[in-house]
């Protein structure tokens, strides 16, 4: 099974990316996906079930402890034809 994951950590910051931003930046890029897409207004990422999983674990824990107050999540499944 494939995952796509759109988040966003808040408190947004237009004027600089947060710390806690930028930790799941990394978190993301760091993790064995498929497919990593960073802006400033939504994250998306794709890749295999258990590593999308993996990867949102550490995101949840990371930026928590690095200040967001909020993660907001959307995960599908994507499948072969309609993506």
């Amino acid at each position: 099974m494939r995952l796509r994951v759109e988040f966003t950590t808040e408190p947004f910051d237009l004027d600089e990316v947060p710390g806690h931003a930028q930790v799941a930046r990394e978190v993301m890029e760091a993790a064995d996906l498929d497919a990593v897409d960073v802006g400033p207004f939504g994250n998306t990422v794709e890749g295999r079930a258990d590593a999308v999983l993996t990867a949102v674990d550490g995101l949840l824990r990371k930026s928590l402890e690095a200040g967001a107050t909020r993660i907001s999540l959307q995960v599908n499944v994507v499948t072969e034809a309609g993506r």
